[in-house]
């Protein structure tokens, strides 16, 4: 095990951000090239740091939840990540959701102060650019939607044609461009709560939306690819093909959701989630999309309250690409024919943004160790941050992203009613966690 006193590090994801600051604080000179503002992904549109598509994507802060359960692991081993989330939460009931703008300024902020780290505004085009030329390590940290350069290079060197799927992300509008004598605030079973803008819908005005959407012109996907969504995020068109019913039983359930006007429940609802702190922008919850601009114009002004709805964002799709991290990765993490070559972040096929810092910083925790000539074990399977790590050392026969969820823990071996399962499995995992942090190092806990 040879001691690191060097490393790159491309990408400034949180993934890159995350094992970056690891690496800082253990003494290692970090060098964290970012491609923005020169060139920029299909998603992105910011130079800053860190940043995110929408202000829910940290996703539920319960407890019981699995990836409430791998940020309460994050926060007990120092992740950068949740220290800015919490410094720019805003409010989204039972949801970690932040400020975006204010998130990824504070992440670019703390790269940029943190000692040990030198921030080149650069882009990668390859394994073997001649910048990264000299150091003990290299991190590729350039996220799902690495440049097509950079991926080619990377299936070059693991010696097997990428993976891939398609994302897609949801339209943002202006608040003051909702007509809010349609809409109504309230979350579902609270509804005394002001998290979420509702646009109710009768049946009428739902059959017709769900009939648009799957009529409508899409984005064309390249020729030579195959289009493939990642069941988590499937563009709003390609659920309502699904059936006549898919959005009114799946995101547009009218649940909990009473109009207090009429004191009844819609045939549907689509709901808004605010922006931002100041409430001036809104998300439209489940309507991440691969519309053409103009379509989405046309379509998403059918729900009613959005007849004069103003576009901030439009919704988009792009391809993120991945490993089969089981074929090609190590147990660190580093490329089994590149052992110098390490990948973080949702590259490795972890999915999701929190799973993503999370690898990063695990990332992180394991090459800092070797700073002081220390191995720090992985963590145990029954927790979430082991389960992640796992699924990437787990051969399957199609190896396919993942966010974290119990079903990547062992089975509980007890009988328990189904209401009772995820308090369990979330106890069992704090249980394992904590002693597993008992046994790191002082250096691998900062």
């Amino acid at each position: 095990m040879t001691a690191l006193t060097s490393a790159a590090i491309v990408g400034g994801g949180l993934a890159g951000c995350e094992c970056a600051r690891k690496l800082a604080r253990a003494g290692i000179a970090v060098t964290l090239f970012e491609m923005k503002p020169h060139s920029f992904s299909p998603a992105h549109s910011s130079p800053e740091l860190g940043e995110l598509v929408c202000s829910n994507s940290l996703r539920s802060d319960e407890p019981e939840a699995g990836v409430g359960v791998l940020k309460q692991e994050m926060r007990a081993l120092g992740s950068l990540v949740m220290e800015v989330a919490e410094a720019t939460r805003v409010p989204a009931g039972k949801a970690l959701a932040v400020d975006r703008g204010l998130f990824a300024a504070s992440m670019t902020a703390a790269m940029e102060a943190e000692p040990g780290i030198t921030l080149i505004r650069r882009e990668i085009t390859s394994l073997d650019d001649p910048a990264l030329q000299g150091f003990d390590a290299v991190v590729i940290a350039a996220g799902p939607v690495a440049s097509e350069s950079l991926s080619r290079s990377l299936a070059d060197a693991v010696g097997a044609t990428h993976l891939y799927f398609y994302d897609a992300i949801a339209p943002i509008i202006s608040a003051d461009s909702v007509n809010m004598e349609k809409a109504f605030w309230g979350s579902r079973y609270r509804p005394e709560d002001t998290d979420y803008l509702n646009c109710p819908m009768n049946r009428e005005e739902y059959f017709a939306f769900r009939e648009a959407l799957v009529e409508g012109e899409k984005a064309a996907t390249k020729d030579f690819e195959k289009e493939l969504h990642f069941e988590g995020c499937m563009p709003i068109e390609a659920l309502a093909e699904r059936g006549e019913m898919t959005l009114a039983f799946g995101p547009f359930k009218p649940v909990g959701l009473d109009d207090p006007r009429t004191g009844r429940r819609p045939f549907a609802v689509v709901q808004l989630r605010t922006e931002n702190l100041n409430k001036t922008m809104f998300n439209l919850v489940g309507c991440q999309t691969k519309l053409k601009y103009g379509e989405q114009d046309r379509i998403f002004r059918m729900i009613p309250g959005l007849e004069d709805a103003e576009f901030v964002r439009y919704g988009s799709v792009h391809r993120n690409t991945y490993v089969n991290a089981p074929q090609v990765l190590n147990g660190d993490q580093s490329l089994k024919n590149r052992a110098d070559v390490f990948l973080a972040g949702q590259i490795t096929g972890v999915e999701g943004y929190v799973e993503s810092a999370a690898n990063g910083m695990w990332l992180g925790m394991m090459l800092a160790a070797r700073k002081h000539g220390e191995n720090i074990p992985q963590p145990p399977v029954e927790c979430a941050l082991g389960a992640l790590a796992a699924h990437l050392r787990t051969p399957v026969k199609k190896f396919q992203p993942s966010n974290i969820n119990f079903g990547l823990t062992p089975e509980l071996n007890q009988r328990a009613r189904k209401k009772d399962r995820k308090a369990l499995y979330a106890e069992r995992a704090r249980e394992n966690f904590t002693q597993w942090y008992a046994l790191l190092p002082a250096s691998a806990r900062s």
